[in-house]
């Protein structure tokens, strides 16, 4: 079985948790993207393509202020466990 980051052949326990982590260091900032382009959708379909909906531009402006909420939360969890990482773990 072949790393597909490094393109190394992974042959010991060490090899398979450096290809998971990879692969997790690559689906946490995708997720982020998908999310902020879900959240940029939201709120051109509230405020643009329903601008003249006061119920639409209500639940736009809800969504728009737990969505920014909800993406700081993720940008601090994910700098906590940055910071647990480097300090106890040395990763």
């Amino acid at each position: 079985m072949r790393n597909p980051s490094t393109g190394q052949d992974i042959t010991t326990y060490e090899g398979l948790v450096d290809m998971f982590i990879g692969f997790i260091n690559l689906l946490i900032p995708a997720m982020f993207a998908l999310f902020f382009a879900y959240l940029i959708w939201k709120m051109v379909d509230a405020w643009v393509l329903h601008a003249g909906d006061p119920n639409k531009v209500a639940e736009g402006k809800m969504f728009a202020v737990t969505a920014v909420i909800v993406l700081v939360l993720l940008v601090s969890v994910w700098g906590v466990v940055a910071i647990i990482r480097s300090s106890f773990l040395g990763l």
